[in-house]
């Protein structure tokens, strides 16, 4: 496998659901998505996040950041997938296929 492998990037693919009944719930969430972003993450939906990953010890270390970084109550869901399996993910925008996701272009520098 080379380098550059399709099955060597991960995906992970954060869902979420937080409370924001109070003003502090608000906060926390609101820090929480801050959080992701500042993991790298970008924002899919507004509850979905998603981030490109080297390998299996790099989604390891992400994973334990997010858990250590979820509020009280909240719920959290990841999905990790292989690069090549991303490429094959279908998104439709008002009905029309949107264009196939691919990987970021800095990843290819490595």
């Amino acid at each position: 496998m080379s380098h550059l492998s399709g099955y060597r990037f991960m995906w992970l693919m954060v869902m979420f659901d937080l409370p924001v009944m109070t003003a502090p719930e608000r906060k926390a969430a609101a820090g929480f998505r801050f959080d992701l972003l500042d993991f790298g993450f970008e924002m899919a939906q507004y509850s979905v996040y998603l981030r490109c990953c080297r390998g299996k010890d790099h989604v390891d270390a992400v994973v334990r950041k997010v858990e250590r970084a979820l509020p009280d109550g909240g719920r959290v869901d990841i999905l990790c997938f292989t690069d090549k399996q991303y490429e094959n993910i279908l998104s439709f925008q008002r009905g029309a296929a949107a264009a196939s996701r691919k990987t970021p272009g800095q990843f290819a520098l490595f």
